[in-house]
């Protein structure tokens, strides 16, 4: 049996508390086309760890965008992501699963363990930022506080919302018009391979970075002007705290950042086409 054939298959304690029945038929296939080695680790250690003594397996991440992250980042730090391809089972509630479907993985679980035994590894871009993090998809700097799905907000986040909304000055009357809510600015300098796409005496409501086509796709959206769209290699976005969902998670507060593009950096096992 070749070395493509030997799996290490990682399920995330999320998932195997979620959907223990899609784990079961994930593994019950795995088993009937390969030789699989299944690792229950019972958190990011130790997920960690099976990942880093897989020796000459292919890895296979049975759970959500997070354990599909978390596989990615660890590999990455390893400097690992550039050798086998990563193949992922997505098992979780439809919005925990939503960057695998953007990435292609079949959302079925028979049909993501079918693409893990039959498929063909797709080489995928990867944004890599100036404190090693990784992005595989896309980034934004939303309009409101980000957190995490699900996440309540804090005191401190309710405090300051009680305090802007006692300071706020109240918007001019229009006649036959009615105020629309509120929308969140930021002053943000952005830059795409040194160009300034906005400064810090720009009013921003949101920043989005996107891979596609081995080259980073930058949309502004200037509070009072149409967007501005840029490709570039690297960008930078720096001025006040600003947090950042990066895929499925938030990062920050941080006062710069510079993501820099790196073509087909790894591979993700797909349906052959």
């Amino acid at each position: 049996m070749s070395a493509h054939d030997q799996l290490l298959v990682v399920i995330d304690p999320v998932a195997r508390r979620s959907d223990g029945e899609s784990v079961r038929i994930a593994k019950d296939v795995l088993l009937a086309g390969a030789e699989a080695k299944i690792c229950l680790p019972d958190g990011p250690e130790e997920f960690a760890r099976a990942l880093a003594r897989r020796g000459a397996r292919r890895p296979v991440v049975v759970g959500d965008d997070r354990a599909l992250l978390r596989a990615v980042a660890h590999l990455h730090r390893g400097r690992e992501l550039a050798g086998e391809a990563l193949s992922v089972i997505p098992v979780g509630p439809r919005g925990t699963v939503e960057l695998a479907g953007a990435l292609g993985v079949p959302l079925g679980t028979v049909a993501a363990a079918r693409a893990v035994l039959d498929g063909s590894a797709r080489r995928l871009d990867l944004l890599v930022d100036d404190s090693d993090g990784v992005v595989v998809r896309g980034l934004r700097i939303p309009a409101g506080p980000a957190r995490a799905a699900g996440e309540p907000p804090s005191v401190w986040d309710a405090c300051r919302s009680l305090v802007r909304t006692l300071v706020r000055p109240a918007p001019s009357a229009v006649p036959g018009t009615r105020p629309g809510p509120a929308t969140r600015t930021y002053r943000l300098r952005v830059e795409a391979d040194g160009r300034v796409l906005c400064d810090l005496d720009d009013l921003v409501e949101d920043v989005t970075v996107r891979s596609r086509d081995g080259v980073a796709e930058v949309v502004v959206r200037p509070r009072a002007a149409d967007p501005v769209r840029a490709e570039a290699a690297a960008v930078t976005v720096s001025g006040a705290s600003f947090r950042y969902r990066a895929d499925a998670l938030v990062t920050g507060p941080v006062w710069t950042r510079t993501w820099t593009l790196r073509p087909s950096a790894w591979s993700l096992m797909l349906p052959a086409a």
